[in-house]
């Protein structure tokens, strides 16, 4: 759940990491490696050459060479530690969030749960369910092309979802819009959503 500042730092981070592995790129690898439009992968390229982490060569047959800076090898260590340090503190908290979720199943009695978004969070869930003993029996995403995510069935129609007990919601890309829909399915009461989402 990157905020926008974010966003821009793991852009940032992703082009200077490119540039770092190949300096003969086009701009439109940078574009896919970076998984942007191929004018703001150029935007974010004008910035960082203007910032000083980016040099530009021009080399024959209209094509360019693309260098990290001493400033760019700096400001890429500094992203990267950032970034470690970032995604070690969401596992925490995603691994805290999910067992409170399932000690609320284990105090009503649930055991069977099914998972509602194919996410890093329902990986991060899976596993914690292993260790409380219950059993994740699938994972309910109608956008992804996945037929399986760690080791778990995955299913993209609502009729196809195995029996259960009760729901918890791992999706990161939209958790309200996710939300909102499985209460159009299901019970509200059968819907445990972690405190990660912060959907209160």
């Amino acid at each position: 759940m990157n905020t926008a500042p974010e966003r821009e730092e793991q852009l940032v981070l992703e082009l200077l990491d490119a540039v770092g592995k190949r300096s003969d790129l086009s701009q439109r690898h940078l574009a896919h490696h970076m998984g942007v439009a191929l004018g703001l992968a150029n935007s974010y390229l004008k910035r960082c050459v203007r910032k000083g982490l980016i040099k530009i060569t021009e080399v024959p047959a209209n094509r360019y060479l693309y260098y990290l800076t001493p400033k760019g090898f700096t400001e890429k260590s500094r992203l990267t530690a950032k970034y470690l340090a970032s995604s070690f503190a969401f596992y925490r908290k995603a691994g805290e969030s999910c067992v409170e979720v399932f000690e609320s199943c284990e105090a009503r009695g649930w055991r069977r749960i099914a998972l509602c978004g194919v996410s890093d969070l329902a990986e991060i869930a899976s596993l914690r369910a292993l260790e409380r003993g219950i059993e994740i029996v699938g994972i309910y995403d109608p956008h992804t092309e996945r037929r399986r995510f760690v080791d778990k069935s995955v299913w993209r129609k609502f009729d196809e979802v195995e029996d259960h007990d009760a729901w918890i919601l791992t999706d990161l890309n939209a958790p309200r819009v996710a939300y909102e829909h499985l209460t159009g399915l299901v019970a509200r009461e059968r819907i445990l959503v972690p405190d990660i989402l912060r959907l209160d």
